[in-house]
């Protein structure tokens, strides 16, 4: 974080300071919530939580080199109290952003955020220093602790924004204002909170709302692709840049194809230039994230050559996001099994066929969670799509929605041992473990609350005997 000192954060987040010997000491390192973060020139912030109180940890993290506590009651310790320490951290992030001058991009979507992010930070950072949010630190609280990473140096900050329902996206713009705002697609995760699509695509356009008008250099960037989110330019008075493979897409993808193992590529064409993609990452899905990290890059001065090249060398930065390993035998672990919605577990499919031409395939799924009543049908779908991609072996992990997988590949002809349905993790290891044969292709994918990455972990353990080769 840029140096403050704490009469400064006092002032900013109208607090009270108790047993601070000298408010002009300075915080000179990163705002922190895990203890076990915490450092010299630190501030520590406490959060109160289900099952651990973080003022218990004050007198520990002041001993490892913190300046102070942002709490909300006394802690014995150097402080800055507050009434509401959430909305505090959010104050401080907001001054610090508006000191730094950095151009802010922060982006939005049903899937694919991550991975967009991702992708956006490798291609900005070979221009200038570069901030992102780590991993999916996207809500209220992640969203500013990343803000506050960001040093006189930083020239970008992408940040990513989640949301769980109408004005969350709202309220993190107001924490950190964009000057770049991007929508990647309005799909089906978490339709079961809004209520339907049309509701998500309220939440996710708060963001193009929240923008600077065009004269103040304000940027909505949308997927010309997703009718949902190319109506969003009439929400906004910025200026609007198109993304994918429309025509009409100001950043356009052409001759798009998957290699032989499973890699897209494709011809960047932007208004400054056009040149050729071959990605390192997995799945056809990545197609439409490059082209909104290419959107961004060309709005911020890059050229189709550079981008290019930038999107062509990057990787996945974030766990268990189509995380292809090879094991010494040849059986290939796919690890995607961060999280799943119906739009990304397609794609993962759709990854696993071409990677696994010439090759038997498992696709070993669980649980979308939040679908609400298109549950059942869309558990049905990808269990179709399954057989219809002719993907050698289905496992369905879990319980009634891992059923209803089952049961659509079952109903799409998959009649004989192509699908299983087991209970649990454990017994998804037992059964691979027992079939799997050299060169196999296994993905592994559900949300998150079914823990599938287990299964991936102890497939890459079983093979361990001699170097494991990630790809």
């Amino acid at each position: 974080m840029i140096t403050l000192s704490l009469a400064e954060i006092a002032e900013v987040v109208g607090g009270r300071m108790h047993d601070i010997p000298d408010a002009s000491a300075q915080v000179t390192g990163p705002v922190v919530r895990d203890s076990r973060e915490a450092g010299p020139g630190c501030l520590f912030v406490a959060f109160v939580g289900e099952r651990v109180d973080g003022h218990d940890y004050a007198p520990a993290v002041v001993e490892a080199g913190a300046v102070a506590v942002l709490g909300s009651r006394p802690v014995g310790v150097p402080a800055i109290v507050v009434d509401d320490v959430q909305a505090a951290l959010g104050a401080l992030a907001r001054h610090v952003v508006r000191r730094l001058g950095a151009t802010l991009v922060a982006l939005t979507g049903s899937a694919g955020k991550t991975s967009t992010k991702d992708l956006i930070a490798q291609v900005l950072r070979r221009k200038a220093p570069t901030v992102f949010t780590p991993g999916s630190m996207n809500n209220e609280v992640g969203l500013p602790l990343t803000a506050l990473t960001a040093t006189e140096e930083t020239r970008f900050l992408v940040l990513e924004m989640g949301a769980r329902g109408i004005g969350h996206i709202r309220y993190l713009c107001e924490l950190t204002p964009p000057r770049i705002g991007l929508v990647l697609n309005v799909g089906s995760a978490h339709i079961g909170e809004f209520g339907g699509r049309e509701q998500i695509a309220r939440a996710k356009g708060e963001l193009v709302e929240a923008l600077p008008s065009a004269e103040e250099g304000g940027t909505a960037i949308l997927n010309a692709d997703d009718g949902l989110v190319r109506a969003m330019a009439s929400r906004t008075k910025a200026k609007v840049l198109l993304f994918g493979e429309s025509d009409e897409a100001d950043v356009r993808g052409e001759n798009v194809r998957l290699t032989d193992t499973g890699q897209p590529s494709f011809r960047l064409h932007t208004p400054s230039g056009a040149s050729d993609v071959t990605m390192r990452l997995y799945g056809e899905h990545h197609v439409s994230n490059a082209l909104a990290a290419a959107a961004v890059a060309h709005e911020l001065g890059m050229s189709a050559d550079e981008i290019a090249t930038a999107l062509s060398e990057a990787g996945s930065l974030s766990r268990w996001r189509m995380e292809v390993t090879e094991r010494p035998d040849g059986v290939t672990v796919v690890n995607d099994a961060y999280n799943a919605n119906p739009e990304s577990m397609k794609a993962a499919l759709r990854a696993l066929a071409a990677m696994g031409k010439g090759r038997r395939t498992w696709a070993v799924l669980g649980k979308m969670a939040e679908l609400g009543d298109e549950a059942l049908a869309e558990h049905d779908a990808v269990g179709r799509l399954a057989v219809r991609l002719n993907v050698s072996k289905l496992v369905a992990v879990g319980g009634r929605e891992a059923q209803w997988l089952q049961l659509g590949a079952y109903n799409e002809g998959s009649w004989g041992e192509e699908s299983v349905h087991v209970s649990d993790a454990q017994a998804a290891i037992d059964l691979l473990r027992s079939e799997l044969r050299p060169g196999d292709v296994v993905l592994v994918k559900a949300s998150r609350s079914v823990g599938l990455e287990s299964v991936a972990a102890a497939l890459l353990e079983t093979g361990a005997e001699g170097e494991v080769a990630a790809r």
